[in-house]
């Protein structure tokens, strides 16, 4: 059954957000200065509105992370011009490591000098009014639409923490299975005009956007997945969002060959879902939004910092240093992190939770078997945080789940061992807010 167009309206707009300045790009904690691009960064906006005009935004970015400062400062500017409530903002970015270094985004992890720091500083302010100026032509540009929504599977990530990327290239010579948890949903939500036209795609995977490492702007497989679908449906807008992908890789990489595969592997998922009958989505919305404490384990004290501020790694000892500063002028260093969590019903038949941070798969498979498949679980969403571990994956230790909290410039090594019951209950909570 088909819904009517009178349920929804929906808005679109986008913008080019490569760098004009040689802002270096994020990721990988070294100094990697722009030498050109494969293909331009975005900004997405989509806007939904139902029949009795509750509004909802969402934004994807090709950008690697999302400092509380921006996502603060940008939320208080669209407040500011558009009246929109927190808990109807939704500001996710792919993690891509091919984009530029945004301002307080793993404040510690790169050798800036007081210029970069600058550029990062203008560019981020410049990104945040590039955000609200394609809000508001997505809301001027309102328009009756069907949506439906499918799920397909792409199969090219891998569990980095069960897979030595080294042994990779002999795992698939002797077509032996790769180990350890995945999650190769492909969700798909289809934005449909009143003529049945392709308006918008929005579609996930759960996959770390780390096939390159070199020093060209582009948007790694999810942006090659966009540029695919966009070119295969002339006329719409295709939004990717990153799910809970933060253990996972695309094996092999770091060949511009592979990225363009796996981004065309990823598009033609979509693109079968979409010769599917897929589900409609009924009108009507429904949010909520909590910031849940997460406590810190392993805290920071001069007598531990000391020896990493004096230590061989350059990363950890900025990282020291300036804690060290500033228990030095009496600041009260914070005891937990105040972590984003939302939820959005759309009808019946879709609910969408939004987490920060990098979370593991873990993440989406529990809340998909507590919820069942209508629920969509996008990670890095709102703020970066840190790498959010399930208890599982924090029992085991490793770089996700260990004390590697200093690389996002938190006072603590480690986050407590409740951190995977903490998000969970507070997902229970904002769900339960709007209906379950």
């Amino acid at each position: 059954m088909k819904t009517r167009t009178d349920e929804w309206r929906v808005g679109l707009a986008r913008r080019v957000i490569t760098p004009q300045t040689p802002v270096w790009l994020a990721g990988y904690g070294t100094r990697r200065a722009p030498e050109g691009k494969l293909h331009d960064l975005w900004l997405k906006v989509l806007v939904l509105e139902d029949a009795a005009g509750k509004r909802v935004v969402l934004a994807t970015t090709d950008h690697m992370g999302m400092s509380k400062t921006i996502y603060e400062r940008l939320y208080a500017k669209l407040a500011g011009a558009f009246g929109l409530a927190r808990a109807d903002f939704m500001l996710t970015f792919s993690h891509n490591h091919c984009g530029p270094i945004l301002e307080d985004d793993l404040v510690d992890y790169y050798p800036l000098d007081e210029e970069q720091r600058q550029l990062v500083a203008e560019y981020s302010v410049w990104f945040e009014d590039q955000t609200v100026a394609a809000v508001g032509e997505a809301l001027a540009d309102l328009q009756p639409a069907r949506l439906e929504r499918g799920e397909g599977r792409c199969t090219f990530a891998v569990n980095r923490r069960e897979n030595p990327e080294a042994e990779v290239p002999r795992l698939l010579a002797e077509g032996i299975p790769f180990k350890g948890v995945v999650d190769h949903y492909v969700p798909v939500l289809a934005i449909r005009g009143e003529g049945e036209e392709l308006r918008g795609l929005l579609f996930g995977y759960a996959c770390h956007p780390t096939t390159l490492s070199f020093t060209q702007w582009c948007g790694d497989y999810p942006g090659f997945a966009q540029l695919d679908l966009e070119a295969q449906y002339p006329g719409t807008a295709a939004m990717f969002f990153n799910t809970c992908g933060a253990d996972q890789n695309p094996l092999p990489r770091r060949q511009v060959a592979l990225c363009e595969k796996y981004g065309r592997m990823l598009a033609e998922s979509v693109a079968e879902v979409l010769a599917r009958p897929m589900e409609a989505v009924s009108g009507g919305l429904r949010t909520a939004f909590a910031f849940v404490d997460l406590a810190y384990t392993d805290l920071v004290t001069p007598e531990n910092l000391q020896p990493v501020a004096d230590g061989p790694s350059a990363l950890h000892a900025r990282w020291a240093k300036r804690m060290l500063g500033l228990i030095s002028t009496g600041v009260q260093l914070p005891t937990s992190y105040p972590y984003p969590v939302q939820a959005w019903g759309l009808g019946g038949e879709l609910l969408l939770i939004g987490l920060g941070g990098e979370a593991v798969v873990d993440y989406s498979l529990r809340f998909r078997a507590e919820y069942g498949t209508r629920a969509w679980v996008c990670g890095y969403t709102n703020d970066m945080a840190a790498y959010m571990p399930s208890r599982r994956v924090w029992e085991e230790g490793g770089y996700e789940g260990g004390p590697h909290l200093d690389e996002y410039g938190r006072p603590a090594w480690r986050w407590a061992g409740d951190v995977e019951d903490r998000i969970a209950a507070t997902v229970h909570q904002v769900v339960a807010q709007i209906g379950g």
